[in-house]
């Protein structure tokens, strides 16, 4: 059984993704999204580069899942706010827990 990820834990793997994505852009040159596309459809040589790219299409999939999950909780957030507001707009409020040391 697996647990819900918290919004602290996804917004880590998306920032964490993002770095080693932005790593092989500059690296290859081109954007991750342009990249994706190749690889998927095997256009790219699985020759000296096949580790980057292993790496890099798993993280550009990582990335993408964690997103579909923030927008999707962020959604389902909106929609409880809404249904609990008696006023025509919803109040965001800070999210994050101080830490006492």
């Amino acid at each position: 059984m697996s647990r819900q990820m918290t919004t602290s834990e996804i917004l880590a793997d998306i920032h964490a993704a993002d770095e080693i994505l932005h790593r092989f852009e500059r690296k290859y040159g081109i954007h991750s999204d342009v990249f994706y596309e190749l690889y998927g459809q095997g256009l790219l040589d699985d020759g000296e580069n096949l580790e980057d790219f292993a790496e890099w299409g798993g993280m550009y999939k990582l990335r993408t899942r964690r997103e579909a999950t923030f927008r999707q909780q962020s959604r389902q957030m909106v929609e409880t706010l809404q249904t609990l507001s008696p006023q025509p707009f919803v109040r965001l409020l800070p999210c994050e827990i101080a830490v006492v040391s």
